[in-house]
């Protein structure tokens, strides 16, 4: 994993000529390419552990985008008036929790707080010990916790302990508090605080439920939820048959899911070994499948939002956890690290950005290969303006992979106006501003959207990550007193919420079987296979090219 985030956080937009873009896993370079310079990028250069405060400065010019761009927040409480037997607290879709007047990060403390070891600032919680914090998640009779700081915390709490150890204690300040064990305890009491316990662990459940493939999770949520549902109220026993239900119907879906990428990927053949036992004559290319840039526009949006959508908020988080310095018992956090999704959605972009670069310099003709480049530009503008980056970014990154940027006579060919348009909207310099600005517009877009087409907003992903470990990196986790640093993990949470919205639009367009078969199964060149194919397009053009070309040519097809 190490290596994984270090290929992917070192990433820029690679200019015409650069050496492949992405490569395969065991050399890859995740993303676009990286500099051959040695690396003073902000994460070379990370700011040592220090308050807050001081990394905003630093921030103003390593991150212009935290003061440009317009933050989403959390609209109010969940519970805003006292809950009866007859009314349950409802989880709303995540999209309802943001708007755009900006990040309300109050958090007004209950009129009796007996938790201590919190520490406010004008009603902002800034920090706190750890046990504070976990006592804060916990409801009572006159107490449910915003809905800010249960996804704050729940996210953030994997940096200092497993998932199972703090549903391990809130179980137990669940039971004791409230004294669901003890059979003579007012039921009046019970009836008030069953339905706020059950309401958080709905919270937990639905947003953060890739937590509970664990069995101790699972084993804990089951013993709560049990001593809830076992009184004399039967709304309780149905909300908890409804939630755990709603939680195996999601991890039953993603189970699936792993396993169609498992079977997608142990079916991945090289396109070189294809040719070698089919004719290229009879061999299909992208336009004979799909000769509507805009259709396939519409179908990378189906890819890409179905493997957004199977993304945990927690994966953000886990890519970058480490060992707690004030936790000596424990030598190792790389068990916690489990990222598969977040891993799927950057081969998927590496998949596409060599499958355009495959399907570029597979033509022989020089007018095919013309008309191949001329089409994925086509695609990669309808692709902006459906909002989706990411796929945008893939097809410039393979047009830019220098088996497709060498072709000379083939470029001059092709008309480059509308291809340098794209690459100036994303264009790294200043911090990807351009890019930043169109994003900024997109999600404008999407809050205001009359159409569910206008909700899309699928962001460059290697971007996202690299501003997220940025965020995590460059500010300390825990003060110097030991508490731990809220006021941080508010602006992690802020970033991570807004992709939980995009990340839930449905697709709006129609599936299209045979090319979404296509794109996920198609077999493409490697980057040996590349060079192979587009030294043969257009010859060498000095020595060290001549002799690539014919080690190429002796490793690949046994030819001299």
């Amino acid at each position: 994993m190490a290596k994984f985030l270090a290929e992917l956080l070192g990433c820029a937009l690679p200019s015409k000529g650069a050496s492949a873009v992405l490569e395969s896993k065991s050399h890859s370079r995740v993303g676009l390419k990286s500099s051959t310079k040695q690396k003073t990028t902000i994460f070379s250069t990370l700011a040592s552990e220090k308050p807050l405060s001081d990394c905003k400065k630093e921030q103003q010019w390593k991150l212009p985008m935290y003061s440009s761009i317009t933050p989403v927040c959390f609209t109010s409480p969940l519970i805003e008036k006292p809950i009866g037997k007859e009314s349950m607290p409802q989880t709303p879709p995540f999209s309802a929790m943001f708007d755009s007047s900006g990040y309300n990060r109050n958090l007004y403390q209950p009129a009796d707080d007996s938790c201590g070891g919190l520490y406010y600032h004008d009603n902002n919680l800034l920090s706190g010990s750890l046990e504070a914090l976990i006592q804060h998640l916990v409801p009572n009779v006159d107490y449910y916790p915003d809905r800010t700081y249960i996804f704050t915390f729940l996210l953030s709490s994997r940096l200092f302990m497993h998932p199972y150890e703090l549903m391990a204690k809130v179980c137990h300040l669940c039971v004791e508090h409230q004294r669901l064990s003890d059979p003579n305890s007012d039921k009046n009491q019970i009836r008030k605080i069953a339905p706020k316990i059950l309401q958080l662990l709905t919270e937990w459940t639905e947003t953060f439920p890739y937590d509970f493939r664990d069995e101790r999770m699972m084993r804990n949520l089951k013993d709560l939820a049990h001593r809830i549902a076992s009184g004399e109220e039967q709304t309780y026993r149905k909300n908890v048959q409804q939630m755990i239900q709603c939680l195996i119907r999601k991890l039953a879906a993603l189970s699936q899911y792993e396993e169609v990428l498992a079977k997608i990927s142990s079916t991945s053949t090289d396109r070189l070994t294809v040719l070698k036992t089919k004719p290229q004559s009879i061999q299909r290319d992208i336009i004979t499948v799909c000769s509507d840039p805009y259709t396939l526009a519409q179908q990378l949006t189906h890819i890409e939002l179905e493997r957004l959508n199977y993304i945990g908020p927690e994966e953000f988080v886990q890519a970058f956890v480490q060992k707690d310095p004030l936790d000596n018992d424990k030598s190792c956090y790389s068990e916690r690290k489990k990222t598969r999704n977040l891993e799927a959605y950057v081969e998927w972009f590496n998949r596409l950005s060599y499958l355009v670069a495959t399907e570029i310099c597979m033509p022989v003709k020089k007018k095919h290969r013309a008309r191949m480049i001329e089409y994925f530009i086509d695609v990669a503008r309808e692709c902006f303006n459906i909002g989706n980056f990411n796929s945008l970014m893939a097809i410039i990154s393979g047009m830019n992979m220098s088996p497709v940027s060498r072709l000379k006579k083939t470029w001059a060919k092709v008309k480059t106006a509308k291809f340098d348009v794209l690459e100036h909207q994303m264009d790294p310099s200043s911090n990807f501003y351009n890019y930043r600005t169109a994003l900024r517009g997109a999600a404008q877009r999407s809050l205001t959207a009359h159409s569910s087409r206008e909700k899309i907003v699928i962001p460059f992903f290697s971007l996202l990550i690299k501003d997220i470990y940025f965020l995590n990196e460059g500010c300390a986790n825990r003060l110097p007193n030991g508490h731990v640093n809220f006021e941080k993990f508010w602006e992690l949470a802020k970033q991570v919420s807004e992709f939980m919205t995009w990340k839930q639009v449905e697709c709006p367009f129609e599936r299209d079987r045979k090319i979404l078969q296509y794109l996920l199964t198609v077999p493409v060149f490697s980057e040996d296979a590349l060079y192979l194919a587009s030294y043969e397009s257009e010859g060498p053009e000095n020595h060290i090219e001549k002799d690539r070309w014919k080690s190429l040519r002796s490793n690949l097809l046994g030819r001299v």
